[in-house]
């Protein structure tokens, strides 16, 4: 019995037995692949139209040119033909966790309509799907907390596309902007004079007290 023990600690101590794959998640150390298809197609496409090999690097780096972000992609729209394979690699650059998930892809391929990859830290992994016929933007960002706030989103059109997304930074405007305008009544103007006089008369006053224990 202890021998049997010792042979599968040894064998499952080996990379190649290291990954595992639950219901489609496919996690190992370094992170995670969810809904990896290299090969079934879906209803409305007769074969792959073409393979289409797309890098994407997630990190703090490429958001330092974009005022009160923290995170994104260096790129954050990309464009396929219809029924094309793509296969991702998607390299993270930050020590800590990122993801690309692209989501509504069908539901009868892709469980909750999700293709994602994760990274535990830098490192990098690479997964494959296929995508429909129709022509459509799919939503692309990392789920991680907050991190799709600070600018970690992207957007996949397939054919012609439905148009771009919101808030995609470097491409569309914002839904909801930060905006923090300032709103000065006549309330704010007496203050601000009133404070200005005010330090005017201490200025003096103290430049004359100066004077004086000069003159002593």
């Amino acid at each position: 019995m202890k021998k049997i023990l010792l042979l599968s600690l040894f064998l499952f101590s080996f990379p190649s037995f290291a990954a595992m794959n639950h219901g489609g998640m496919i996690m190992d150390e370094k992170g995670m692949i969810m809904n990896h298809n290299p090969d079934k197609l879906p209803k409305d496409c007769t074969e792959i139209s073409e393979d289409v090999d797309i890098t994407i690097r997630g990190g703090r780096k490429f958001a330092k040119d974009y005022a009160g972000k923290m995170f994104t992609y260096d790129k954050r729209d990309w464009q396929v033909p219809p029924c094309a394979r793509v296969n991702v690699t998607f390299i993270n650059e930050d020590d800590i966790r990122h993801q690309f998930m692209i989501h509504g892809l069908p539901g009868y391929m892709y469980p909750k309509g999700m293709f994602t990859i994760e990274l535990y830290g830098k490192g990098q992994k690479t997964a494959s799907f296929i995508v429909p016929s129709r022509d459509y933007t799919y939503y692309i960002h990392c789920e991680v907390s907050q991190h799709t706030e600070k600018g970690m989103k992207g957007q996949l059109k397939v054919g012609k596309g439905s148009g771009d997304l919101d808030s995609i930074l470097g491409l569309t405007p914002p839904l909801t902007p930060d905006l923090y305008p300032i709103k000065n009544s006549h309330y704010t103007w007496i203050t601000l004079i009133f404070s200005i006089l005010l330090g005017a008369v201490f200025i003096r006053v103290l430049s004359y007290f100066l004077s004086k224990r000069e003159d002593v």
